[in-house]
């Protein structure tokens, strides 16, 4: 089965045809303004289509054919993503258009967190807030840490502890035990968690309180600020990983900072990670930054070894692709692996079509 692989971004759009035995047949990366058409028609036939939606809510645990009702329901959840669902309601209703006969399969980034643990999902709400209204953690980027939990485990083999790193513009670290995520940081919406590249991550909600309830900022203002305005972009003013590196080498204040509280919450993240699986066997890095930035690897793994993490400084500089950079004897293995979320949403649409 040739699938066509949808992934829509907030400002681009992905397309790649993945042949039945997981060979790329053809790839597009197209801008706003660009000819959807013409792309599709680049590419050639598919047998299937498969879109990557960001929320699933509490309904889609699976991925689902696509049809109106479908459409309706993700629709609905837009306020809880509305960074991403729009784009990925457009690319679906865009590609419905150009290949009507074409089945449509979406898949989604919640959907790996489904099966999380009570303790996990829940948060310490009032019970009949979470009795009226879908209130508890979702976790997002699981098509992501879905492939990079299982390639670490073809590569390595019998690693059952395993804690992935997706590292990009969004940001998000689950704990994998046996293939099945048991805990992650992102939660109700993809703001919770770590620092990104605009999103701020974890925030006191009292602090939010404070800002709306003493200050004249306006709902839309604080919304708009954390989703767009924080994380590197409101520590470093920029939101590049590679410039925020550069600038911390050349010894720039805010952009120093901005990597120290980067790293911090991340390892603090990862440790927690661990926590939840009982140890670990092995860290794994994927993401733009996770697969691109040796140093933000090094600076991380510098503060785990009491997990057992230790890396080998000139594999981590050279790894291009999958590959490990562990130090050799390091108890936890560590390994880069090249975010294939095209692969992961074309077995996953085979899956649903069978």
């Amino acid at each position: 089965m040739r699938v066509l692989v949808v992934n829509a971004g907030s400002s681009s759009l992905k397309l790649r045809l993945v042949g039945a035995d997981d060979a790329l047949l053809g790839a597009s990366d197209l801008e706003p303004g660009d000819d959807l058409e013409a792309a599709l028609a680049g590419l050639g036939d598919a047998d299937a289509t498969g879109h990557r939606v960001v929320h699933g809510g509490a309904r889609f645990v699976d991925p689902v054919v696509i049809d109106d009702g479908v459409v309706a329901a993700l629709d609905e959840l837009t306020a809880l993503a509305p960074l991403h669902q729009p784009p990925a309601l457009a690319a679906i209703a865009a590609v419905r258009r150009a290949a009507p006969r074409v089945p449509a399969v979406a898949c989604f980034d919640t959907a790996f967190h489904a099966g999380l643990p009570d303790a996990a999902a829940t948060y310490a709400l009032p019970g009949a807030w979470r009795e009226r209204w879908p209130l508890r953690r979702y976790g997002f980027h699981g098509l992501s840490h879905g492939w990079a939990a299982r390639r670490a485990a073809e590569l390595l083999g019998g690693a059952r502890r395993v804690v992935t790193c997706h590292l990009g513009a969004g940001a998000s670290l689950a704990a994998v035990l046996d293939g099945r995520s048991v805990d992650t940081t992102m939660g109700f919406t993809p703001l919770e968690g770590l620092v990104m590249a605009t999103r701020a991550g974890d925030v006191d909600p009292g602090l939010l309180m404070w800002l709306l309830a003493e200050t004249d900022l306006s709902q839309a203002e604080v919304a708009e600020a954390l989703v767009h305005e924080s994380g590197l972009q409101g520590l470093a003013g920029t939101s590049d990983m590679r410039e925020v590196l550069a600038a911390a080498a050349g010894g720039t204040p805010a952009a120093v900072l901005a990597l120290d509280v980067y790293e911090h919450r991340l390892r603090a993240g990862i440790a927690a990670m661990a926590a939840a699986l009982g140890g670990l066997d092995a860290l794994v890095f994927t993401g733009r930054v996770g697969e691109r930035a040796p140093e933000v690897r090094s600076r991380a793994a510098a503060g785990l070894g009491f997990l057992g993490v230790g890396l080998d400084d000139a594999a981590n500089a050279a790894t291009t692709g999958d590959g490990e950079i562990g130090a050799p004897g390091a108890p936890a293995r560590t390994l880069v692996v090249e975010s294939r979320e095209d692969l992961e949403i074309a077995r996953a649409v085979r899956a649903a079509l069978a």
